[in-house]
């Protein structure tokens, strides 16, 4: 009798760990999914000038710019002096991003370079601060990326 009884209690336990394992396998799965969603829903894209000359600042504006939580990528095009960025807006905001770029050294649209940063950075670097931001890209400037810190 003692046999039957823990043979009986054997097999009901084995039952409840499977269906527990299913039902956690299944939570997974559907927390799993909105999440991937929400994701895709956050990310935002802005566009906006940003002063520079040489691709040792694109360099520095696309670092600064990434360096920001959230931020998922930034493209600084030489021409245009314009950056493109993607980011979660869960995380951060534009603002934020014009901030750390002008903590960097540079003027944006938005926010004025930190004058400390931009007294830092090499000759090259160093802008006219009536440039035109955010252009169509049919002026070509000086790439500068090889040269000496």
């Amino acid at each position: 009798m003692k046999k039957v009884i823990l043979s009986v209690a054997v097999i009901a336990a084995m039952g409840l760990t499977s269906c527990k394992e299913n039902a956690n396998q299944e939570t997974e799965v559907m927390t799993e999914a909105p999440t991937e969603m929400s994701n895709d829903i956050a990310m935002a894209d802005v566009s906006f000038g940003v002063r520079g000359n040489c691709g040792m600042c694109k360099t520095t504006i696309e670092k600064a710019a990434n360096a920001v939580e959230g931020v998922s990528m930034a493209n600084w095009d030489v021409d245009k002096k314009k950056i493109d960025v993607a980011f979660d807006d869960t995380k951060t905001d534009e603002m934020a991003i014009h901030n750390a770029i002008a903590a960097s050294g540079y003027d944006t649209e938005k926010a004025t370079r930190n004058l400390e940063a931009y007294e830092n950075l090499p000759g090259c670097c160093k802008y006219d601060h009536e440039m035109m931001m955010n252009q169509s890209g049919d002026v070509k400037a000086d790439d500068h990326s090889e040269s000496d810190m």
